[in-house]
């Protein structure tokens, strides 16, 4: 891993949780990690409630699009967090894999979608304290 890590969140219509982890990790890792998000199956946007659970945190993801998964976003990534994806992820040596076992908060209400989102954010407080070195955080 190079002093500043790539993560890749994918899941199958990366508008959801993918989304919702891409916006913690760069609002709580910074500049210090970089952040990409992918979909087998990408949605033509974003989920709203997804959206709205983010803002209820400070994070905007509104802009964000659903992308579609390519063999060189894994390539590039030094941890690759799968949720839900099935096989749809290509594996190389050499990288970190996890899979966050979430339910998909495709659907759902916000009320439903509110422990998703905190999930979420204990995992990405999890990736950081072992992605990044202590002294090299702010």
């Amino acid at each position: 891993m190079s002093d500043r890590p790539t993560v890749l969140f994918v899941c199958v219509h990366n508008a959801g949780r993918s989304q919702m982890a891409a916006g913690y990790l760069k609002a709580l890792g910074g500049d210090r990690v970089e952040v990409l998000s992918a979909g087998s199956e990408p949605k033509d946007e974003i989920n709203p409630v997804a959206v709205q659970a983010m803002a209820e945190e400070g994070i905007d993801i509104a802009g964000k699009t659903p992308k579609l998964l390519t063999v060189d976003a894994v390539k590039e990534s030094d941890v690759v967090v799968t949720m839900g994806c099935g096989d749809a992820c290509p594996i190389f040596p050499g990288k970190r894999y996890e899979d966050w076992e979430l339910d998909d908060p495709a659907g759902q209400g916000i009320e439903a979608v509110r422990p998703i989102r905190n999930q979420i954010r204990k995992h990405i407080e999890q990736l950081l304290a072992e992605i990044l070195p202590e002294d090299a955080s702010a």
